[in-house]
């Protein structure tokens, strides 16, 4: 393969992007280490998701238009697909964290699309790690709150034999206090941090063989490029709100666990 690629853009060797794509210095010389693009953007995302929201609710009016109309429909589909389905009755209440959840992480994703900024902001692990510990200390809380102690005996079935418990108890307490949290927050970075790669690499690939070093033999593999990188994106984009759905849906059935025992 390395032989073929060195052929086709004239003797020079094609280097795939890696891990590299996903560090970034300060954004000047001498500032902190903490202050890179991905937190600027990930700022700019929650200001974006306030102001529109601000603007879509901040004066409704009783025949909604413009973004207005655009807000409702959001907060339509969050409650009707995300929240009602496992919050039942505590729907409304929690409707304000899981609809700026849930926009907050699209547009972090989308941002791996958006001109200059070309970079998913969930796809460094520190963001969803933050949010996956929020609704994982929001779970615990709640549990302890509305059902006591014996928030930590309702999450086991009863009725079971007892040889039964000496292997469900540790399982069902390391599922919940360990690998959920865990899962909930590498699920949305492990989508987000692939899908980067890839685009990154069949972007890399048409510009290297279609302007980089252009040949006869490479122009093929360019095309190739941009026709899979133009497919990846369209892909992606189901994906980035797929994973936003997805991260928001699992916070509302956490939130729900802890409101009520689950067995």
């Amino acid at each position: 393969m390395n032989a073929l690629t060195v052929l086709a853009s004239g003797g020079d060797e094609f280097q795939a992007p890696g891990p590299e794509l996903f560090d970034f210095p300060p954004l000047f010389a001498g500032g902190p280490e903490w202050l890179t693009k991905p937190v600027v953007f990930a700022v700019v995302g929650s200001l974006l998701v306030c102001v529109f929201f601000w603007s879509a609710f901040a004066k409704p009016k009783l025949v909604p238009r413009g973004v207005q109309n655009l807000g409702e429909v959001g907060y339509m589909f969050v409650r009707d697909e995300i929240a009602r389905p496992f919050l039942g009755k505590n729907t409304d209440r929690w409707m304000p964290m899981l609809m700026s959840m849930f926009f907050l992480i699209w547009i972090w994703n989308i941002f791996a699309v958006v001109p200059v900024v070309q970079f998913p902001i969930a796809s460094h692990i520190a963001f969803p790690i933050v949010l996956a510990l929020f609704v994982y200390i929001a779970k615990i809380y709640l549990g302890l709150r509305h059902q006591g102690i014996r928030y930590f005996s309702n999450m086991i079935p009863r009725g079971l034999p007892l040889p039964v418990y000496f292997l469900l108890v540790p399982i069902e307490y390391l599922s919940t206090f360990v690998l959920a949290p865990f899962t909930h927050a590498v699920r949305l970075f492990a989508n987000m941090f692939a899908g980067h790669m890839i685009l990154a690499f069949f972007s890399l690939v048409g510009f290297w063989f279609l302007f980089e070093k252009p040949t006869v033999a490479g122009f093929g593999v360019g095309i190739i490029g941009v026709i899979v990188t133009i497919a990846m994106t369209a892909l992606e984009l189901l994906i980035q709100f797929l994973q936003a759905f997805l991260f928001t849906m699992l916070a509302a059935m956490y939130i729900q666990s802890g409101l009520e025992a689950d067995h």
